[in-house]
């Protein structure tokens, strides 16, 4: 315990610090966040705000700006988390762990959908048929069908399995050089007007509205989205 004779000057020295201004933050209790690398923040009360939370765990120096180093820097940080095996490549037993048990919410229907593996009886695929009709029905009255699939409902860019899309030679692994360039590559996606650096408040736009918003404006499933990214195709596309 400090002596109250030197406790007196640490006393003064906080007295004269400007008081800090209330920081006000939006919650969306109602859905993760995905971030650009596809790691995903979960609200843990209704003032968090999920963006805000990847995008200071990202901003190493606190300067309230997000550059390209600092984002190659956290996904490398995160592919350390999905490379359970540490030989330096996100494998298909990896990812799967990845898409079932670090980022479920990325999977259409992933709330009825079976695990690698899982058994079930003919009562509970029929019972498994009436929830998934009734989740869908939920999905698109909240404006999650249509172009949106995947983790593309919770992010900033259209990229539906983010750790995936990573593996650019299609090997079905995700080295930790292809995971590295994929980060950079959409930091560019991100930086629209080629400024070096990304703020959270250009960033708050591209995020995906909440459901009450999505209720009142209804999505009409035919027109392209206008995010960046990289989309499914098209009924129209994909024949």
């Amino acid at each position: 315990m400090l002596h109250p004779i030197l406790l007196l000057p640490l006393l003064a020295a906080a007295a004269q610090l400007p008081s800090a201004e209330p920081v006000v933050v939006t919650g969306h209790a109602w859905a993760p966040f995905i971030s650009p690398m596809g790691e995903p923040f979960r609200a843990r009360t209704p003032a968090d705000d999920t963006l805000a939370a990847w995008f200071g765990k990202a901003d190493r120096n606190r300067d309230n700006v997000l550059t390209a180093d600092e984002m190659v820097a956290d996904a490398e940080r995160f592919f350390g988390a999905l490379d359970t095996s540490g030989d330096g490549e996100i494998d298909p037993d990896e990812l799967a762990h990845y898409e079932y048990e670090i980022a479920p919410e990325i999977q259409v229907m992933s709330r009825t959908r079976s695990a690698p593996g899982e058994v079930r009886s003919d009562e509970d695929e029929s019972r498994r048929d009436k929830v998934r009709r009734r989740a869908l029905e939920v999905d698109v009255s909240l404006g999650l069908g249509g172009a949106l699939q995947g983790a593309a409902r919770y992010a900033l860019l259209n990229i539906p399995e983010p750790v995936a899309a990573a593996d650019a030679d299609f090997d079905r692994g995700v080295s930790l050089s292809e995971f590295k360039a994929a980060a950079l590559d959409r930091f560019q996606l991100l930086d629209s007007n080629r400024q070096g650096r990304l703020t959270l408040a250009q960033l708050q736009p591209l995020r995906p509205p909440p459901p009450d918003d999505r209720r009142r404006r209804k999505r009409n499933d035919k027109l392209p989205d206008q995010r960046l990214g990289n989309p499914l195709p098209s009924e129209t596309e994909s024949r």
